[in-house]
């Protein structure tokens, strides 16, 4: 069945948009809309399963924690990255003037 990945966008979210497009016992393809959203405060994501993501549209920065210190990557569209499982990362912020649309593929 053919969909478009920008259908079906609210103008409004007041929280995250996450839409499961795929998956089976090993993968899950998911789009995500943010809207200036970010990960709640103190709040660190520390997966089992490791990460892809793309971004199609908007603009992100996400915090990941490294021995090292905390990194933090601004993404612009078409950026991606592979956040391995258990890396400790998070989302500092979203664009707020236009939506930002994640593709994330969980393995």
């Amino acid at each position: 069945m053919k969909r478009n990945l920008f259908d079906g966008i609210p103008d409004d979210l007041p929280e995250e948009l996450v839409s499961v497009l795929a998956e089976n016992e090993n993968v899950k393809i998911e789009r995500i809309v943010s809207a200036g959203h970010a990960s709640p405060e103190g709040f660190w994501d520390d997966q089992k399963q490791s990460e892809w993501v793309l971004l199609v549209s908007g603009s992100a920065v996400l915090s990941i924690e490294k021995d090292s210190g905390v990194e933090q990557i601004k993404l612009k569209p078409g950026d991606h990255l592979l956040i391995p499982a258990r890396q400790r990362h998070r989302v500092e912020s979203t664009s707020t003037t236009e939506k930002t649309i994640w593709m994330a593929v969980f393995y």
